[in-house]
């Protein structure tokens, strides 16, 4: 690991999400503080939320899951473009760089499922966001558990995240 990433300041907080509004109301704030060239990874298993936490971070009610386009970008009139990639289908990391990625990472904001998909490919400047759904919901219950990791720039963002 490159020296320079063993330095970046990294805090964490970790928040109970009761129901699908706290999680878009989460979402908002995130958009609300990301810039050009940020990074929002999305951690968690099938049906935590990745897509949901997206679709209100980008504002728009009909944001496609890019499962099998593996990315959709949504320019913005008041913003850099937002890039959301799904990397679930990924066999090797350096798929990613046909997808255009380092565009993404230089020039908008990424949010991207299954980061972990990227190893070494991922920005050490990073948002994380890991989605859990707590053991105690119901099987039909929208309350999620967040963890969020700051790393570089957003490791000072995090009081404004998660008040």
């Amino acid at each position: 690991m490159p020296a320079a990433a063993l330095s970046l300041p990294i805090t964490e907080r970790h928040l109970d999400l009761p129901d699908e509004g706290a999680t878009a109301a989460l979402a908002r704030r995130v958009a609300g503080l990301a810039r050009a060239g940020d990074v929002i990874a999305l951690h968690g298993d099938l049906g935590t939320g990745k897509t949901f936490f997206a679709r209100a971070f980008i504002g728009e009610a009909e944001v496609p899951s890019p499962t099998f386009t593996l990315v959709q970008t949504y320019g913005r009139q008041d913003g850099p473009a937002i890039w959301h990639f799904d990397l679930y289908r990924l066999k090797q990391a350096s798929e990613a760089i046909e997808l255009d990625i380092e565009d993404a990472f230089a020039e908008g904001i990424s949010l991207i499922e299954w980061p972990e998909r990227l190893g070494a490919l991922l920005p050490a400047e990073r948002l994380d966001v890991a989605l859990t759904i707590p053991p105690e919901a119901s099987d039909d219950a929208t309350a999620r558990r967040v963890t969020l990791t700051g790393r570089g720039r957003w490791a000072g963002l995090l009081d404004k995240v998660a008040p």
